[in-house]
């Protein structure tokens, strides 16, 4: 697949000194630009999705009239971690 360019970006220097500073040895700022685009790509996605399933879950307690308290729905979670920490049975 042929590559692409984004948009140039214009920003103050003190974004630019910023983003700067925080470079790891090695690293450009095209790459570090390129890296925080796509993350922000996938937090979106991830987000996306979490909200649509939080929609659905809206929906079918509407629909089932079932609802859990925020104290029950922590405890399920707890539940979770517990069964998946390290030593746990």
């Amino acid at each position: 697949m042929k590559s692409a360019t984004l948009p140039p970006l214009r920003v103050t220097p003190d974004l630019r000194a910023a983003a700067e500073s925080v470079l790891e040895d090695g690293e450009s700022l095209s790459s570090f630009v390129e890296t925080s685009v796509r993350k922000q790509i996938e937090f979106r996605r991830v987000q996306k999705e979490f909200i649509a399933r939080g929609l659905a879950s809206r929906e079918e307690a509407k629909r089932t009239g079932v609802y859990f308290t925020a104290e029950q729905s922590l405890a399920r979670l707890d539940a979770i971690l517990q069964k998946h920490k390290p030593g746990s049975v």
